[in-house]
């Protein structure tokens, strides 16, 4: 089973990581999503759960309005050619949400380490980085180094890249 909230609430308490975190209806998209602008400070994830043509998995997380590139991306995050979008049953075996509730810390749940984490350079120069904790009704306002840190006590590395353009 998936972590709860709360599992990862906990996990983040143990670390001695500080969040806020604000509840909100669903949010399925960044436009959904700017409706909270003014709200929330800090810098606003969009994540592509995407996979190669070899199954392996990566995670990218970039700001809200950042403009990737599809066709290319693949040569920036090491992947084996082109990468596609990963199947809905792959995102919930994998970091245990749904489409629409992609977020960076969806990786607690991949304990067999089988997704690269990369995270967006332009996104990592905000102070305060928000992300859904496992769930689309609610945004998480984490500092940038502990989001890092975050990522590295999971068992993955923090992939800090120059992705968007």
């Amino acid at each position: 089973m998936p972590k709860t909230e709360a599992e990862l609430f906990a996990f983040l308490a143990d670390l001695g990581i500080d969040v806020s975190t604000r509840r909100h209806p669903p949010l399925f998209t960044v436009a959904d999503s700017q409706a909270l602008r003014g709200e929330i400070a800090g810098g606003h994830t969009k994540n592509l759960f995407l996979r190669d043509k070899k199954d392996n998995f990566f995670l990218v997380s970039v700001g809200e309005e950042a403009v990737v590139d599809l066709k290319q991306i693949h040569q920036v995050i090491g992947a084996a050619g082109r990468v596609s979008f990963g199947r809905p049953e792959m995102l919930m075996e994998l970091l245990g949400v749904v489409p629409g509730a992609v977020t960076v810390f969806g990786l607690i749940n991949d304990t067999k380490l089988r997704v690269k984490v990369v995270l967006d350079q332009a996104l990592m120069d905000h102070a305060v980085i928000n992300a859904h904790p496992l769930t689309n009704e609610a945004t998480t306002s984490i500092a940038a180094a502990d989001l890092v840190r975050f990522v590295e006590a999971t068992g993955h590395d923090a992939a800090i890249l120059k992705v968007s353009a």
